[in-house]
């Protein structure tokens, strides 16, 4: 059966959470696992991140029993604790712009939640590291792993992963880190970009780069079932995500054949291509090579400069200031949450 997720809650209501079907029963649900995921999505001091600070102590409702997945509907909430929903107020009528205030507005004819970003806050990204945790540590039974890092802030530039040798123990070196990067100098020269940004009231974007090891060659289908399309799909469920690339991605557009082909040869037992421009996807099915794919995460929309808007409530032009608690760059964070995006698919093409 098909794996099914649906996050529920507001920014600034009593909780967030996840509602996951199809989970295979009988799972070991690590909970400290679990913990370790959500503190890397977690803000922290020291002017990279927002100064909302929450503890994000998952609560399993359903699912679970014994400390094992039973199969029938998880649900777990995380609640809200450090919410000033007055910093809103001044400002609920005008939509921010890049944000999703007018869709949003569109869509629910003005009844949505203006608090915080409401349900399209990245707030909601929580329960989604919460849902990748569990997909991960099911994954993990079927010697799948999956990791990322920042590969790119403003232009700054980390060491890509190596498409044919990354390793699951690199995954897990990064992973550990307080900063998502292989190579920390990079990361250093990151954290002065923003600074720099937050300094200048505004804010910067980049690009994450994400792996799946051991992932089975065979693995997805042609048309709307490949491996791209499920990724991308729930990779494009992160609203930040503006651009996704699956290895060469549109380096392949400059590019002629035989530079870009990837070669075959036998390699103990089984078939295996000396480059992966590919990204382990062929005709959208796994072919044994490391999947590894390119996401673009957008500026934080949030900026404290004057920007010209529209009043919602009359129609008419406006300038916005907006005041309050926000990320400078949300890549600091989002690593993880790419990653949680990458996991779920991944198992949505195993199930």
């Amino acid at each position: 059966m098909q794996l099914r997720y649906a996050i529920f809650g507001e920014s600034h209501g009593p909780a967030i959470g996840v509602v996951v079907e199809n989970l295979p029963a009988g799972i070991p649900v690590e909970m400290d696992f679990i913990r370790r995921e959500l503190n890397r999505r977690r803000a922290r001091a020291g002017g990279l991140s927002t100064t909302r600070l929450e503890g994000d102590e998952p609560e399993i409702l359903s699912g679970v029993f014994e400390g094992k997945t039973t199969g029938t509907p998880l649900c777990a909430i995380i609640r809200n604790e450090n919410t000033r929903s007055q910093d809103y107020e001044r400002t609920r009528h005008l939509a921010r712009p890049s944000h999703a205030d007018y869709t949003g507005y569109l869509r629910y004819q003005g009844f949505a939640d203006y608090r915080g970003g409401g349900h399209f806050s990245g707030r909601l990204t929580a329960p989604l590291v919460f849902a990748g945790a569990l997909a991960k540590l099911c994954l993990a039974r079927q010697g799948v792993t999956i990791g990322g890092h920042i590969l790119r802030i403003g232009s700054e530039t980390d060491t890509p992963f190596d498409p044919v040798t990354v390793s699951p123990a690199l995954l897990e070196e990064v992973a550990a880190r307080d900063f998502a990067v292989v190579d920390p100098a990079a990361g250093e020269r990151m954290k002065e970009l923003i600074q720099k940004a937050r300094m200048e009231q505004t804010s910067v974007g980049g690009i994450i780069q994400c792996a799946i090891l051991g992932m089975p060659g065979g693995a997805g289908a042609p048309d709307q079932d490949s491996v791209e399309g499920v990724i991308a799909r729930h990779v494009f469920g992160v609203p930040a995500v503006k651009g996704l690339e699956f290895g060469l991605g549109f380096g392949f557009g400059t590019a002629y054949g035989h530079e870009v082909n990837d070669s075959m040869r036998m390699e103990n037992g089984r078939v295996v291509t000396d480059t992966n421009h590919n990204g382990g996807i062929l005709g959208g099915i796994t072919n044994g090579m490391p999947i590894l794919f390119q996401a673009a995460v957008k500026p934080t929309p949030s900026i404290s400069r004057p920007q010209q808007t529209v009043d919602l409530s009359t129609m008419e032009d406006a300038t916005l200031e907006i005041h309050g608690r926000h990320d400078p760059c949300i890549l600091t964070r989002a690593t993880v949450v790419l990653e949680a995006a990458a996991a779920l698919a991944a198992l949505e093409v195993l199930s």
